[in-house]
């Protein structure tokens, strides 16, 4: 499989399991999902180590990045980097959402 079937896997699961349609994007107009991108993207970078301390804010400098990247409005529970592979899956899935979100925000403003 590859990166793009990985982030398309995921994005339907986000979808399928969490209930994150298009019309509930749609409701994120602060660049809500770009943000979680970021914060999913920046985990990636960090060691296992890095990225658990991040979760049990053991790492203050790892988690106030994270925690400042991450959508202001969202629980931080919400928040669940695992390795590095599934951050930037994540973080892909959660980008192709935003990007969506701005082309049926496009459309609707050409209607």
């Amino acid at each position: 499989m590859s990166g793009t079937d990985d982030i398309a896997a995921e994005r339907k699961r986000q979808i399928e399991e969490e209930g994150w349609t298009p019309e509930h994007d749609d409701s994120h107009r602060d660049g809500d999902l770009a943000r979680a991108a970021s914060a999913y993207a920046f985990a990636s970078i960090l060691t296992d180590q890095q990225r658990h301390s991040v979760l049990g804010n053991v790492n203050p400098a790892f988690f106030n990045l994270c925690w400042m990247l991450w959508p202001l409005n969202w629980s931080w529970a919400t928040f669940k980097p695992k390795d590095k592979k599934k951050c930037l899956v994540k973080a892909g899935a959660l980008i192709a959402a935003e990007i969506d979100r701005l082309d049926r925000l496009s459309q609707r403003g050409a209607a």
